[in-house]
C-alpha cells in the first residue's frame, strides 16, 4: 500500500485537506502568460504494463524506462511511437516483489528503487534496433557490506522489540533515489525513516542517517552545491549537508508549512529553487534568502486533491495529482501561470517526466509530457508554448 497521505487508512480524502491559506498563492494573470498561445495533445496512450500500473518513470537519453507495481521494468525508444503489440516486445526485466518506486540512470547504469526493501544496480547495454539488455550487477546492500558490517556488534541497530539489523539495510520500502550532480554518489530514503548514501563505483553504503524524519520519507532531491532535501508523511522538508571536516551529514534546517504528508520534491536546474508537492493540494515554492536559508514565497494552486509528482524542465513545472490531471506551470520572478490542464487519465497521476522536443517553430517550445496513472495508462503529450522575450 502506498505510504502518502492520499491513500492512507483513515477517510479523510484528499479535498478535504487545508489547502494553506496563509501561504500567498503565485498564480498570475500577467500578459506575460497568455496561456491561449499554448496548446497541447495526446499523441499517445500506451500500456507497458499488462495486469498493472505504472509507479516510476525516467528519461535517459532516447529511452523512457518505466517500473511497474508489479516488479517490471520496461524500456523503449521514445522518440518512436509504438503500437500495444509492439510495445510488449519491448526490452522487459522483473526483479524482487511488489513496486517499483524509482529509477535513476547514469552511464551505463540504471538504478531502481523497490518495495521488497532493496536497490538494484542494473547495467544497459544498448544493442542494435532499440533493443537494450539488462544484466543486474549489485543488489544493495552488497553482500561484502552485509558480511563485513554483521561481524561487529556496533554496526548493528534495533528496528523493532525483538530485531535487530545491520545499519547497511532498509527494513522497509524504499521509496525514492536521486543521484548527485556527478553521479558519484547515490541517495536513497525510505519508509523506514533512514537517508541512506552509496558509492556508484563499487555501491558500498558510506552513510545511513537514522530517524531522519518522524514519518515515512516519500521523496530525496540533491543539488548541485551538496544540499539534499527530503520530504516526508511527518509534513516536513529536512535539508542535510555534509559540512567541510565533518564524516556525516546533518540537518541545516526543517521547513515547516505543508499541513500534511510530503509526496514530491523538484528542484529548479539552477538549485536554487525547491518544490515541493502535499496532500495539501498546493506545491509551495521555496527560495533561498538571508543567509542562504530557505523561505517559502508563495504556493502553486490550481490542483483538487494531493499533488503525488512533480518534474522541472528549465522554467516550466510539470505537477501530477490525485485529481487525475498534470499541469504545467511557468514562473518568473515569483510570478507563475499555469498554461495547460492534461486531461485524459481516469485515475490519479502516479508518475511523469518530461523533456524538451524539437519544434519547428522558431517562436515555440515544444515539451513532450509522460505521465503515468493508476489507470494503468502512460500517456504521451505534447505542449507548445510560447519562447518567453528576453
Amino acid at each position: 500500500m502506498e505510504r502518502t497521505a492520499s491513500f492512507n487508512d483513515t477517510n479523510n480524502t484528499l479535498s478535504s485537506q487545508p489547502s494553506l491559506a496563509s501561504v500567498p498563492s503565485l498564480n498570475s494573470h500577467s500578459h506575460l502568460f497568455n496561456a491561449s498561445t499554448t496548446s497541447h495533445t495526446c499523441l499517445a496512450t500506451l500500456k507497458p504494463h499488462a495486469s498493472s500500473y505504472t509507479s516510476s518513470l525516467a528519461l535517459a537519453g532516447k529511452f523512457l524506462y518505466a517500473g511497474s507495481s508489479d516488479r517490471e521494468i520496461r524500456s523503449w525508444n521514445h522518440t518512436i511511437f509504438l503500437s500495444e503489440q509492439h510495445l510488449q516486445n519491448t526490452n522487459l526485466i522483473t526483479a524482487g516483489t511488489g513496486a517499483v518506486k524509482s529509477i535513476v540512470v547514469h552511464s551505463d547504469k540504471l538504478f531502481t528503487a523497490h518495495q521488497d526493501h532493496k536497490i538494484r544496480v542494473w547495467r544497459i547495454t544498448t544493442q542494435d534496433h532499440d533493443q537494450q539488455k539488462f544484466t543486474r550487477v549489485a543488489t544493495l546492500p552488497t553482500l561484502g557490506d552485509r558480511v563485513t558490517k554483521i561481524l561487529i556488534p556496533k554496526n548493528h541497530v534495533q528496528i523493532r522489540r525483538h530485531k535487530k539489523c545491520t545499519w547497511v539495510h532498509h527494513v522497509d520500502t524504499v521509496s525514492s533515489l536521486a543521484l548527485s550532480h556527478d553521479g558519484t554518489l547515490l541517495y536513497s530514503v525510505s519508509w523506514d525513516r533512514t537517508l541512506k548514501i552509496w558509492r556508484t563505483k563499487d555501491f558500498a553504503c558510506l552513510e545511513s542517517v537514522r530517524n531522519a524524519h518522524d514519518d515515512a520519507i516519500n521523496a530525496v532531491a540533491v543539488s548541485g552545491d551538496g544540499h539534499v532535501y527530503t520530504g516526508s508523511t511527518d509534513k516536513r522538508i529536512r535539508v542535510w549537508r555534509k559540512r567541510e571536516g565533518e564524516k556525516k551529514h546533518s540537518v541545516v534546517e526543517t521547513l515547516e508549512k505543508h499541513r500534511s504528508g510530503i509526496n514530491a520534491l523538484a528542484l529548479s536546474s539552477d538549485g536554487c529553487v525547491l518544490y515541493s508537492g502535499a496532500c495539501d493540494r498546493s506545491i509551495l515554492v521555496w527560495e533561498k534568502g538571508e543567509n542562504w536559508k530557505l523561505v517559502v514565497v508563495g504556493a502553486l494552486r490550481g490542483h483538487t486533491k494531493s499533488i503525488l509528482c512533480l518534474g522541472v524542465v528549465r522554467d516550466l513545472v510539470c505537477s501530477g495529482s490525485e485529481d487525475k490531471t498534470v499541469r504545467i506551470w511557468r514562473g518568473i520572478e515569483r510570478e507563475y501561470s499555469c498554461l495547460a490542464v492534461l486531461e485524459g487519465h481516469r485515475s490519479p497521476i502516479k508518475s511523469l517526466t518530461a523533456t524538451l522536443d524539437h519544434s519547428d517553430h522558431p517562436s515555440q517550445l515544444s515539451l513532450l509530457v509522460y505521465s503515468g496513472s493508476l489507470d494503468s495508462d502512460v500517456k504521451v503529450w505534447q505542449v507548445f508554448l510560447p519562447l518567453l522575450s528576453t
